[in-house]
């Protein structure tokens, strides 16, 4: 039933969350985004999908999209994606979603979509800017609402499309009747900042990524070439304000991070002693993925009938809400099931 999810704690929460297929995953997407689903798995219900239809405004190679979904398919699941546990589908597989994202467009301002900080960046850079990406945060809305989501993991800069999705929500209610569930952000733990091999926020956008399942050998050729500061080697220096330190911690065990802090307050020691550490404290912390995905990439059936499973699931839950929001604003005559 329609709830607003922050007046309702006794609820089981429904996780809902979607990721690019925009090229292959790194750290940031793991730490950032990925490792939060993988824990909320047991928090109730869990909706993760693969967001190809969002992914249409920036990769315009058919191949390219087809290869980056199967990829990342593939990497939820050996990153500890439960299929038993959790529901995974493609976006586009749902078509209810899109006729829902009109819906929602029928009561969107225009001013609220102007606003938007990815539409408006752009506009403030002189960057061309298409419809598609003026309408993302009503498609995300739809995405969201289609399955009475009560809880979106989501960092700091993506909290505005939150908002705009609980005004949309709330603008229909308003209109139509007791509709949709107004979901809550969850922020991830540290703002999902995870710094890239030049100190900046790792993004693709900066080309500073670490990829999750890249080879061994590039991966290390990487690490190596972080950007440090040139302070010299005999200097004390303080772990809290070093990027190479930050992402030590994501990848080591808590004893270690202790002894490397310790190390840093001490100084004597070069940042190629620190980088080595991360290598090894990496390909550790990542070699039962590994091994997972290599077991699943030779096994493409499988992976095609947990996508298959999931948009089942997905289109027979989001199917549910598309005809109350149907019969609401009467396109649908009412008590009609299907």
């Amino acid at each position: 039933m329609p709830t607003d999810s922050p007046s309702a704690p006794a609820q089981p929460a429904r996780v809902l969350s979607g990721i690019q297929p925009t090229g292959r995953f790194h750290w940031g997407n793991y730490f950032g985004a990925i490792r939060q689903y993988i824990e909320l798995q047991a928090a109730g219900d869990a909706y993760y999908f693969i967001a190809d239809l969002h992914a249409l405004t920036t990769v315009r190679e058919p191949d390219r999209l087809r290869s980056f979904v199967h990829d990342a398919a593939v990497d939820l699941l050996a990153l500890g994606l439960d299929p038993a546990r959790a529901t995974l589908f493609v976006q586009s597989d749902v078509p209810e979603v899109t006729e829902l994202t009109w819906l929602l467009m029928t009561v969107c301002p225009m001013g609220l979509l102007e606003r938007c900080h990815a539409y408006k960046d752009k506009k403030t850079r002189g960057l061309p800017a298409d419809a598609g990406l003026f309408a993302y945060p009503v498609l995300m809305s739809a995405d969201i609402l289609a399955y009475d989501a009560t809880l979106v993991p989501v960092g700091e800069d993506q909290v505005q499309h939150i908002e705009v999705c609980r005004d949309l929500a709330g603008s229909f209610n308003h209109l139509y009747g007791d509709v949709f569930t107004l979901p809550a952000p969850r922020l991830v733990a540290g703002g999902g900042r995870v710094p890239g091999t030049d100190g900046q926020k790792m993004s693709k956008s900066y080309h500073n990524t670490i990829e999750v399942f890249e080879e061994l050998p590039a991966q290390k050729k990487k690490i190596m070439r972080i950007t440090t500061d040139s302070r010299p080697v005999e200097e004390p220096k303080d772990p809290d304000d070093d990027h190479l330190f930050a992402l030590y911690s994501l990848m080591a065990d808590e004893a270690d991070v202790q002894r490397m802090a310790e190390l840093y307050r001490r100084g004597g020691f070069g940042y190629g002693e620190v980088k080595k550490a991360l290598v090894e404290a990496a390909d550790a912390f990542f070699a039962d993925a590994r091994a997972r995905r290599a077991e699943l990439e030779a096994d493409p059936e499988r992976i095609a009938a947990v996508l298959t499973d999931g948009a089942a699931r997905a289109r027979e839950q989001a199917g549910r809400v598309l005809m109350r929001a149907r019969q609401a604003c009467g396109l649908t005559p009412a008590g009609r099931q299907s």
